[in-house]
């Protein structure tokens, strides 16, 4: 006991003569220090010491060949500086130094800060006790014991040993069109009307189908079919209850195959006839007929893609260079009426022709369609230009005005008219495409 007391009074003594060199030494002959600047100054012993501390214990833990494990007893280097009860009993035993050699250097550490600054000091032993932050009796390294297990693979209980049956799809090429309409016309007028005039009834109905092929490399094959029929009735026409006012049977057909961008070689067929028979008011001759004409016209050439207006005006014009027509007519009566020799049922001859297939879309109520038709032997022409103008009021409901001009020097001349042909309507009805 003696000795601890006297080695604690030499402790305190060293302890008073450094304090009197700092107070005496450092700061005499010298002008006051400002606060600030003492603490930084404190501030940058504390890291070198830190610094130092952690050296030395580094040093000692290689020295003995601790694992690499962590050692739970350096928690109080690393934590805020804090006054332990033990540190000082430590040092102050006579057999001090011959314990544990990280116990003996983390408790120099400890004492050291307490000594050269204990304004860092945070809390005491004693504080952290109550507050139940602190274990006791930490005196032997704590490990952390891991368990390892075998990684176990999952196996599904699925069988994939089942067969499966590959179904593979070719892509379909073909697209299907089509157009309907059906439509009326009424007109009255009274016996005793100023103008004069006579009542009349009409229908018109029509269908467009369209079979298009296109394999989006080279090769398209378009087709199309086009029906109409429409009847008159007249109260002036006594000899025929009605006639035909519109009459039309056409195939449409086109190979081509793509030479650039736009551009195809088209091998182009177009075949037409009608299905009844044709009169004039109060006439008993029959003009035309099924099969009375025939026309079936084949040409080889080129064809050019249109699609302008962000694609409100498409279609297609088709330039024959090399073409053939031949037509026939079935009645007798009708033969030297189309162009033909008296007894002669078929006519065949050569030249060059263009079609111009356009459809311009104005907007969601009104769609212009247009056909311009042209083939010439360089003795002969005929050509015949369509034009639709669609007014659709809905989905059902739509308005048509179709003028329709052609000329045709093979037939016989009019004297008012000569080789020109005219024909116009304007029907109201319903209407359906998909």
């Amino acid at each position: 006991m003696k000795f601890k007391l006297l080695f604690l009074i030499v402790l305190l003594g060293l302890v008073c003569c450094t304090w009197g060199q700092v107070r005496g030494g450092r700061y005499r002959n010298r002008k006051p220090i400002e606060k600030d600047t003492l603490m930084k100054v404190a501030y940058v012993d504390s890291l070198v010491k830190y610094r130092e501390k952690l050296d030395s214990l580094q040093r000692i833990k290689d020295s003995q060949e601790v694992n690499q494990e962590k050692d739970a007893r350096f928690f109080r280097i690393f934590t805020p500086l804090t006054y332990y009860n033990s540190v000082a009993s430590n040092i102050l035993r006579l057999d001090f130094g011959n314990n544990d050699d990280v116990n003996n250097a983390i408790d120099k550490s400890l004492m050291t800060m307490y000594v050269r600054h204990p304004e860092y000091v945070k809390a005491t032993e004693n504080e952290l006790v109550e507050a139940r932050a602190l274990q006791q009796n930490i005196t032997t390294p704590i490990h952390h014991k891991v368990k390892f297990t075998e990684d176990e693979t999952f196996v599904p209980n699925e069988n994939f040993d089942t067969s499966m049956d590959i179904v593979l799809r070719r892509p379909n090429f073909w697209t299907f069109t089509g157009e309907y309409y059906l439509q009326f016309l009424q007109n009255y007028i009274s016996g005793n009307w100023y103008k004069g005039g006579e009542s009349n009834y009409s229908m018109l109905a029509s269908a467009t189908l369209q079979a298009n092929y296109n394999n989006k490399q080279k090769v398209k094959f378009e087709n199309k079919l086009e029906l109409k029929l429409g009847f008159q009735t007249s109260r002036g026409d006594t000899l025929h209850s009605f006639t035909t006012s519109d009459d039309l049977i056409r195939y449409t057909g086109k190979f081509s195959l793509q030479a650039t961008k736009n551009w195809y070689y088209t091998l182009q067929a177009i075949a037409y006839t009608q299905f009844m028979r044709g009169f004039k008011s109060n006439d008993p001759i029959v003009y035309s007929d099924i099969m009375s004409p025939f026309n079936l016209n084949l040409s080889l050439g080129m064809s050019y893609n249109v699609s302008a207006f962000h694609d409100k005006l498409t279609g297609s014009v088709s330039l024959s260079p090399l073409a053939m027509n031949l037509k026939y007519v079935g009645r007798e009566a009708l033969i030297t009426r189309n162009g033909l020799e008296d007894g002669e049922h078929t006519l065949v001859d050569y030249g060059s022709g263009c079609t111009i297939e356009l459809t311009w879309a104005f907007s969601d109520l009104l769609k212009w369609q247009t056909r311009l038709y042209g083939y010439t032997t360089y003795s002969r022409a005929e050509i015949e230009w369509e034009n639709t103008f669609v007014l659709q009021f809905n989905k059902y409901i739509s308005t048509n005005i179709f003028i329709y001009p052609r000329f045709d020097d093979s037939t016989s001349r009019d004297d008012h008219h000569g080789y020109w042909q005219f024909k116009e309507y304007v029907s109201l009805g319903f209407s359906y495409s998909f």
